[in-house]
């Protein structure tokens, strides 16, 4: 098969589709690998090491997407790379379609086959390639949320840890999967006062079993949230439904509750948001402030640490990129019943009901 790695444009998105050592192995098994030049830099990797690696390198995105059956990459496809999409072509990437129509109606058009990595679900119902990058974006809202807690960007002036003498931060983490976890393990070890809540009370033990006990653990529900978030300097929006759009769970009228300077990192951006008012930023412009509150909601929080980002992606996709690419997407995911779950769109038909229920679409209408 034909494979393209096309650069990412989206904007401050360094992260690239596959890493040499996976073209390497695509490579070793007879596919034909084309990389736009300078697709890899963001994360440190030279079109030298992927031409090292046996592919070939294109010099433009239109190239890549003209001469490939499946393109591999990291982000939706933008605007610009929405005529770029051919019939029939298999593209494997993030697409979070339920929180963009406009998207969505863009793949449809193409007729192409979207495979969404966030919708790969295995036989135990996780996510195996959302959890990398869950991973990522749990540990760096806690990083964000210390950063933009100091005083000079509007924050409330708290340092997490606290020092001898004065009582640390505050954190409440809403969600308690991978992001939930990872940003209580973070801001716990920078020995913050962690509140962690989901309504999975199976969630709650394991977290309350390895967690030490400066993180607590309580049911959500509204009543608690707005107890908590008038007590708490820092909130970390961790909460996903599979591929369908993240409930509001703080909505606009309890911002003014919560003390000036709170700050708000929503990681469910890619799905909507958890928080009313969240609407998605960019690394280059990170955060805005409604009622005092800031809102930090990058929307690709993990392409700020790129090489990090690239290897653990690359790590959990190469198997199914294979997979595609020796099988073809229709024996391969008939004979995976976790790479079928990644089906969204198939030649212009949304096969995923929980992008079809995030419009209020009929069916038939698609």
């Amino acid at each position: 098969m034909k494979i393209g790695v096309p650069k990412e444009i989206k904007n401050n998105e360094s992260r690239v589709g596959m890493t040499p050592a996976g073209v390497f192995e695509l490579v070793k098994n007879n596919h034909t690998v084309f990389v736009q030049t300078g697709a890899g830099e963001g994360s440190g990797f030279l079109d030298g090491d992927y031409k090292s690696a046996g592919a070939i390198i294109l010099d433009t995105i239109g190239l890549v997407y003209a001469m490939s059956e499946m393109i591999v990459k990291v982000k939706e496809p933008i605007a610009e790379e929405y005529e770029l999409v051919q019939k029939d072509q298999i593209v494997f990437t993030y697409f979070h379609f339920a929180s963009s129509e406009p998207l969505t109606k863009a793949m449809i058009k193409s007729e192409s086959v979207c495979i969404a990595y966030e919708t790969v679900e295995d036989e135990e119902g996780a996510l195996p390639l959302l959890t990398p990058m869950s991973e990522v974006a749990g540990r760096m809202s806690i990083q964000q949320g210390a950063r933009y807690l100091e005083k000079p960007v509007k924050g409330r002036g708290v340092l997490l840890g606290g020092v001898p003498g004065v009582q640390p931060g505050k954190v409440l983490v809403l969600g308690a999967g991978v992001v939930g976890i990872q940003a209580a393990k973070m801001a716990a070890g920078l020995g913050a006062h962690v509140t962690i809540m989901d309504v999975n009370m199976k969630r709650l033990r394991y977290v309350n079993d390895v967690m030490p006990s400066h993180v607590v653990t309580e049911f959500s529900n509204e009543f608690n949230i707005r107890k908590h978030i008038k007590t708490h300097d820092l909130i970390i929006g961790g909460v996903l439904l599979k591929g369908a759009k993240a409930p509001n769970l703080i909505t606009r009228d309890m911002l003014k509750d919560m003390r000036p300077g709170t700050v708000i990192v929503d990681v469910a951006v890619d799905q909507g948001g958890c928080v009313e008012t969240t609407r998605p930023t960019t690394h280059e412009d990170p955060v805005y402030i409604i009622d005092d509150v800031v809102h930090y909601s990058v929307a690709n929080m993990p392409g700020a640490v790129p090489y990090t980002s690239t290897v653990a992606l690359t790590n959990v996709t190469l198997p199914y990129v294979l997979k595609l690419a020796n099988l073809g997407w229709e024996k391969a995911t008939i004979q995976d019943e976790s790479l079928r779950k990644g089906l969204n769109i198939i030649r212009g038909e949304v096969v995923y009901k929980e992008i079809i229920e995030a419009f209020g679409w009929e069916a038939e209408v698609v």
